[in-house]
């Protein structure tokens, strides 16, 4: 039973400005993975100039991916769920507006400073210093608006979903912060604040966490939101939500040591972070479950809706590579795995697969409700978008997992007379089919993104103001 309560308008215009920003950064981030991917596969597109090397651009395409891309589905989306679930208005639109505008001058700084070869060297937290002390106050900015709007609630209790973004959000900042404190030198240069093994052991924990707070804990908080909507059925189980909630944000947070297997890290803390990475299969796969049982009943609405379709390959992805993620994590499998390509395809199983494929999803589902329309414009679009997709990241990992065993048996294979069997060229002259496939998975995922802009655009120019504007109103107090 419904009761009708006096319209209050949501801010959708921070919302709908970070969903378009999600689809150009999206494009834009993809595209220039192509082309470093293309550099693989053809060196000369290097075009013998400095901010053109692999080097230079592949920090710059994760940048964009995760923090362009990835960030601003997780700013919308977060935005669009406190206040539908909390029933209340944004505490404050302008510094939600400064979060988006700050937000996007971060990404711009990194487009103007990563090909130039300002780097702090630091996988995931290339910025240097003025840029993350920038990102800093945006964040923290950004926890004031969402955890201040819970606070003023309309409801009793705080929504799953919002557990999931608080945690993203309080622990991004710990991370970030720690992580990059350093002393500055110049403008563009600075030393981090540690040394040697310290500096490894606080890099992955900040580097793994990136992936388990940011990229993982975040996405789920939209998995909670999205899935359910968009397959009109409830979740699957609450007490689950909580419990593997819990559990995640307990174990997460010492995986890191996995990623310095055999290095000067004392070996105790290496089998802690592989431990605790194998029980982190458990929570992880609680949230997959759960979102995979809540489609009991609806399992029929795939054959036509394209978007539950991305929402629902998203969690099967996400499944795979958090049951990949603990394997590689055991230190006889990571001495096969480790600086091979069947990393790269691990990361993009769950970068693709899980986390571009359910912000895409979430992104169909938004934008209609922020402009006011009752459908995006093709379906048919979204169809071969998901195909594009799929496909596409398919062919990319599958590629990295046969390169990246191919370069580990060939690293470790001996002589009788313990001499190396094979040259480091020759492993890379066995990748170079591998190479190509990535290249062409790449390019249909990427391809798909643009199948996304032109839909999105055609929605958008369809749109009514007025009814936009209309549908930013709560007009009944029902399930959000």
């Amino acid at each position: 039973m419904s009761t009708a309560i006096s319209p209050t308008a949501y801010n959708y215009k921070v919302v709908r400005q970070f969903a378009i920003m999600t689809v150009v950064w999206g494009i834009l981030g993809m595209g220039l993975g192509v082309f470093i991917a293309s550099q693989l596969v053809w060196p000369e597109l290097n075009f013998d100039l400095p901010w053109t090397t692999f080097g230079r651009l592949r920090p710059l395409h994760t940048n964009l991916v995760i923090f362009a891309f990835g960030g601003c589905a997780l700013f919308a989306t977060s935005y669009y769920v406190v206040q539908r679930t909390c029933q209340t208005r944004l505490i404050s639109d302008s510094l939600a507006a400064f979060t988006f505008w700050g937000w996007q001058a971060v990404i711009v700084g990194a487009i103007l400073t990563l090909p130039m070869g300002f780097t702090t060297t630091k996988e995931y937290a290339e910025l240097e210093w003025p840029l993350a002390i920038l990102l800093a106050i945006v964040w923290v900015t950004y926890g004031l608006v969402f955890f201040g709007t819970i606070v003023k609630r309309k409801t009793k209790h705080i929504y799953v979903g919002n557990w999931f973004y608080g945690a993203f959000i309080v622990v991004t900042a710990m991370l970030h912060i720690v992580n990059h404190a350093s002393l500055p030198v110049s403008f563009f240069k600075s030393y981090s604040a540690y040394s040697g093994a310290t500096d490894a052991m606080i890099q992955w924990w900040y580097g793994h966490n990136a992936v388990g707070f940011f990229l993982t804990t975040g996405f789920l908080g939209m998995m909670y939101y999205f899935v359910p909507k968009q397959a009109e059925r409830p979740i699957y189980s609450y007490r689950l939500s909580i419990v593997h909630f819990w559990a995640l944000i307990t174990l997460y947070i010492w995986a890191g040591p996995h990623h310095l297997h055999y290095t000067a890290l004392p070996d105790w803390a290496q089998s802690l972070g592989m431990a605790m990475s194998i029980i982190l299969l458990a929570p992880s796969w609680g949230g997959m479950i759960n979102g995979m049982m809540t489609l009991s009943g609806a399992w029929h609405k795939l054959r036509t809706d394209p978007i539950l379709r991305f929402l629902v390959v998203s969690l099967a992805f996400y499944g795979m590579s958090t049951f990949e993620g603990p394997m590689m994590a055991i230190k006889t499998v990571n001495s096969l795995s480790h600086y091979t390509d069947w990393t790269i395809g691990h990361v993009h199983a769950g970068a693709l697969g899980w986390v571009a494929m359910i912000s895409i999803g979430a992104i169909y589902h938004m934008i209609p409700k922020l402009f006011g329309r009752a459908q995006m414009h093709s379906t048919s679009l979204i169809n071969a978008h998901f195909w594009l997709a799929t496909i596409g990241t398919v062919l990319y990992i599958a590629s990295m997992w046969v390169n990246g065993i191919t370069q580990g048996l060939m690293w470790r294979a001996i002589n009788d007379d313990g001499t190396l069997t094979y040259s480091f060229v020759e492993a890379l002259q066995a990748s170079h089919p591998g190479y190509i496939v990535r290249a062409l998975g790449g390019a249909f995922f990427a391809s798909g993104m643009l199948l996304m802009a032109y839909n999105v655009y055609r929605t958008v120019r369809a749109s009514d103001p007025a009814e936009a504007e209309a549908a930013a109103k709560i007009a009944v107090v029902g399930a959000h």
